[in-house]
């Protein structure tokens, strides 16, 4: 929230009042790692702490905790648009995230999914040039603590589905997972689902 001072003259009379301006960016903080910034702008969950630089021995770790079992989405952005590949020594974006999920929806989690979208609320196709490394070998960079296998989805969207596992409320489970951009965009979306048990 922005507070700014209006000064006007009404019947000959100075008077001056507090204006506030409300921007769901300025009241979210943006977090700083790598050569991104990372933010809970939209909604529905709330990051903790972030750290790394994002390569595979020192990937970007953000902690959030999620107050629901509804899809939120993290806003990531970057100013740099020519940055090296820290894996394929080719031009392009490309870092390693580690997520640290703290379930604070009230409910088990048994399944959790991840969501890479160029356009919020678009699909991202095989073609665009964001996914998880869909040309890469990926090979020992994609896992969770708390589940046990995932699947890497590349048509008609980009999505991780992490399965076989169950997350307790207030419990957390961590992911680990590469994101490429050899577009690139300096904003892009990563969409997280929990799933909860069917009643």
């Amino acid at each position: 929230m922005k507070l700014s001072w209006v000064i006007c003259t009404v019947g000959g009379i100075l008077t001056a009042s507090i204006v506030c301006n409300y921007s769901s960016a300025e009241e979210s903080e943006l977090w700083s790692a790598g050569q991104y910034t990372f933010s809970d702008e939209l909604g529905g969950f709330t990051i903790r702490a972030i750290s790394g630089i994002g390569t595979l021995e020192d990937p970007i770790v953000v902690t959030e905790e999620l107050d629901t079992a509804s899809p939120t989405t993290i806003v990531i952005r970057t100013e740099r648009i020519a940055q090296h590949n820290p894996a394929t020594a080719n031009a392009g974006l490309l870092f390693y995230l580690r997520v640290k999920a703290i379930n604070g929806s009230g409910h088990p989690w048994i399944e959790f999914v991840f969501e890479l979208q160029k356009q919020l609320g678009v699909l991202s196709d095989y073609y665009d040039g964001l996914s998880f490394y869909q040309a890469g070998d990926k090979t020992g960079m994609i896992h969770s603590d708390l589940f046990s296998t995932y699947r890497d989805e590349s048509e008609p969207y980009d999505r991780m589905i992490f399965r076989n596992g169950f997350v307790d409320p207030n419990a957390t489970a961590s992911f680990d997972f590469p994101i490429a951009d050899f577009t690139p965009k300096r904003t892009f979306y990563l969409v997280q689902d929990p799933r909860i048990p069917s009643t």
